[in-house]
């Protein structure tokens, strides 16, 4: 059975490369860590996904 391919939050429409040493992926990754957790890179990754969807 094949293993599902996590997508990145931050690079939407793209998977998930482990571009972070040591992560095993999105999950643990720095990067998300930081945007997730700083409310103005958060409200801009936001608007970033809803222009996506239109």
């Amino acid at each position: 059975m094949a293993r599902p391919v996590p997508q990145c939050p931050i690079r939407l429409g793209e998977p998930c490369s482990l571009c972070e040493p040591g992560v095993t992926g999105p999950e643990d990754c720095g990067l998300v860590w930081l945007v997730m957790n700083d409310p103005d890179l958060r409200a801009r990754l936001a608007e970033l996904r809803r222009e996506q969807r239109l």
